[in-house]
């Protein structure tokens, strides 16, 4: 070990106040070209790293620096990652999970709360923050009596300056509550908007009350967007008829239910932005993922047997540190081959909102270019 945290243990355990000096004057984890080096204090029987990496152990223990309750775990890591993670701190005979008390960076899910480890070279975009110079669009919500699923709440985001006398792009976004509130959309759509990187569009948010049903390749849901949500959205807003200026998009199982949706009703949606999509699929052998994957492995068979063209321009990415990182790579060749222009970008990032967020700026101009990039491309 070298560095500051090195010179602080050279001379022995380190006492209290020295250890309350040096985690005052540094940003914990302490973070460096080649790794990271994790902190804890506390009396505790072990602690555990808790990491959301596929392909590296789960848990990895954390070593008590030997006279002091400090807990040390260094980690290698490659640039410009970021990942999420909690402490698993077991004493006394139980077992605790928390977020790291030294990292004030957090990142927030349906689930809870983690902590951020980002590592050397990674800045959060600047694009994704609130820019006070940016026009605000707003929000009009309404709802769906659907004979496909039943009553259903829609949220439009209108772009400022929004005029009823021109026509406009139409996006439809799954999951639409936990981009807002996990993945900061609504800036994202304001600043891109904002700085001509993105036309004026429509997004038309929806939730599902049962994704695991009807995100994995449902019909009911895939003739919902095509028969009732685009004409209930073309009721109240004018939109652009062509169908290159319709697009979908989600992550996760989202994303197979843009997918799906897309080939279900073949010329409804010409754009596509896929986020670590749940591609599962089975070339030999048996769905090893669980049931709730049946269904989807059952469209994705179908799919890449007659894949069609579902739509003109693709956007696919995901996170390196995902275990579905093999699923998305292997759907881009099978996209292009049957002339659909794709453009895919891995992320050092997991399967969590801000890798889908730092993402939406690259998906959203490849797909719907704004005049700065009908400009310069």
């Amino acid at each position: 070990m070298s560095g500051p945290l090195a010179q602080l243990l050279t001379a022995g355990p380190p006492d209290g106040a020295a250890l309350d000096a040096f985690i005052a004057e540094h940003d914990i984890p302490l973070v460096y070209r080649e790794g990271v080096t994790f902190l804890y204090r506390g009396e505790a029987d072990g602690v555990f790293l808790r990491m959301f990496i596929s392909g590296l152990p789960a848990a990895q223990p954390l070593e008590r620096v030997e006279g002091s309750d400090l807990w040390l775990l260094k980690l290698s890591l490659p640039a410009g990652s970021r990942f999420e993670y909690k402490f698993e701190v077991k004493r006394d005979g139980a077992t605790t999970w928390i977020t790291d008390p030294l990292n004030p960076i957090r990142a927030a899910d349906p689930f809870g709360v983690n902590s951020v480890c980002q590592g050397f070279g990674y800045l959060p975009p600047e694009w994704t923050l609130p820019d006070g110079s940016a026009r605000a669009g707003s929000f009009e919500e309404f709802a769906i009596d659907s004979r496909h699923l039943g009553r259903r709440p829609v949220q439009l985001y209108l772009p400022a300056r929004f005029r009823r006398t021109r026509r406009y792009p139409l996006l439809v976004l799954h999951d639409g509550t936990d981009y807002l509130r996990y993945a900061g959309l609504k800036s994202v759509l304001d600043n891109l908007v904002h700085r001509l990187e993105i036309p004026p569009l429509i997004v038309a948010l929806i939730d599902s009350p049962d994704r695991l049903h009807e995100y994995v390749g449902l019909d009911a849901h895939a003739d919902f967007l095509v028969e009732e949500l685009v004409p209930a959205v073309a009721a109240r807003v004018p939109l652009d008829p062509d169908p290159a200026a319709r697009g979908a998009m989600g992550a996760s199982l989202g994303s197979v239910a843009s997918l799906h949706a897309a080939w279900r009703h073949p010329g409804s949606f010409g754009r596509l932005l896929l986020q670590s999509g749940s591609f599962a699929f089975t070339d030999i052998g048996e769905n090893r993922r669980g049931p709730v994957f049946e269904p989807v492995v059952r469209f994705m068979n179908a799919f890449r047997a007659r894949p069609g063209r579902p739509a003109e321009r693709i956007y696919v990415s995901c996170g390196i540190y995902e275990s579905l990182i093999y699923e998305n790579r292997s759907l881009v060749p099978l996209l292009t081959e049957h002339r659909m222009q794709v453009r895919y970008e891995e992320a050092r990032d997991g399967h969590n909102w801000q890798n889908w967020r730092d993402r939406l700026r690259a998906g959203l101009t490849f797909l719907f270019p704004g005049p700065l990039w009908m400009v310069y491309e």
